[in-house]
């Protein structure tokens, strides 16, 4: 029998786990991460030691329950249009089906998005032939309005190739603005009924200050790198995400599931490991941030494990800063 789960302490160990995507579904809490392969890779700026193949899906009944491993959900093989690079996905319920979102580099090297459906939380998931059309970059979150109206956000710089993208259009060597100039914002797009393609052309979505002007690109503590992640609480909408190279996750607020969100502060402090991934969940009547970082595997950037911690608001509907190290 498997150990019961405990805060920040990796809630599996059979397998290496990243960017854990977590949602409640059918009353239990299902986490929708990346599979960390064990292998010993160099790292650089590319993302190339991130060589993750397939998805496996993990369920906890409770936060105090044992954290089952459903097995292989989806394996790049299966997927006609992707060549590698399985990297953090995220899953949604509509239409009583079971929809995971991934990125992968198709057969061109370039990032896309997919999408694969299942009548179980659990999968085995399906995947569409073809990627999600006007599709790019990495990281897709998708959040569902109480309106049941589908959202998509996604993009990461580096790596995830969002610096290429900023005309609409692919440029293989497209450069970042300077660092006086507007960050470049994730992405968003409303997602069709069906939630396999996109309403229309996805948008940038603005982070500003509390003074209304853009976060700026060289503003490493605040401004956009990657994994977006929006979830909604007492009717106000946040968007959180890592900061890359200062290690971050941090959110701003808006009234709106587009932006613009004004930045309000950091949700999680620097982890073990280079990249910060994270998911923010109700259950029950708390709220648990999902998070991973390398520790079980002594500091391996592409080694990861999935943990938790309880995320906890202030009167005002600030987030409580986070340290997952502090005693």
């Amino acid at each position: 029998m498997s150990k019961p789960a405990q805060p920040n302490e990796p809630i599996v160990t059979h397998i290496y786990t990243a960017d854990p995507s977590a949602h409640v579904f059918e009353g239990k809490i299902y986490i929708y991460p990346s599979h960390d392969l064990d292998h010993e890779n160099t790292s650089n700026d590319n993302g190339d030691q991130y060589d993750m193949e397939d998805y496996h899906v993990l369920s906890m009944e409770d936060v105090n329950a044992p954290c089952v491993d459903h097995g292989q959900a989806l394996h790049v093989k299966d997927v006609p249009w992707a060549k590698k690079q399985m990297w953090a996905p995220d899953a949604a319920y509509k239409n009583d089906t079971y929809y995971l979102y991934f990125p992968a580099r198709d057969h061109n090297d370039i990032f896309r998005l997919g999408v694969a459906t299942s009548s179980s939380p659990s999968g085995p998931f399906t995947p569409e032939p073809d990627y999600i059309p006007g599709s790019y970059s990495i990281d897709p979150a998708v959040f569902v309005d109480d309106d049941n109206r589908a959202y998509i956000y996604f993009g990461g710089l580096w790596g995830g190739q969002l610096e290429q993208w900023q005309t609409g259009s692919h440029i293989p060597d497209g450069e970042g603005p300077a660092t006086d100039a507007p960050a470049i914002g994730p992405r968003v797009a409303e997602l069709s009924d069906d939630m396999l393609t996109f309403k229309d052309t996805p948008q940038e979505i603005s982070i500003i200050d509390e003074n209304g002007s853009p976060i700026t690109a060289g503003d490493e503590e605040r401004r956009y790198f990657e994994g977006p992640w929006v979830h909604k609480y007492n009717g106000t909408y946040y968007l959180s995400y890592s900061t890359g190279s200062t290690h971050q996750i941090v959110y701003g607020t808006s009234q709106s599931p587009t932006g613009p969100f004004e930045f309000k502060g950091t949700i999680l402090t620097p982890v073990i490991g280079w990249t910060t991934h994270h998911s923010i969940v109700q259950f029950q009547d708390k709220w648990y941030l999902f998070y991973h970082d390398s520790s079980l595997s002594g500091g391996a950037d592409n080694k990861r494990s999935v943990k938790f911690t309880e995320l906890k608001y202030n009167a005002d509907g600030t987030i409580q800063t986070i340290d997952p190290y502090s005693k």
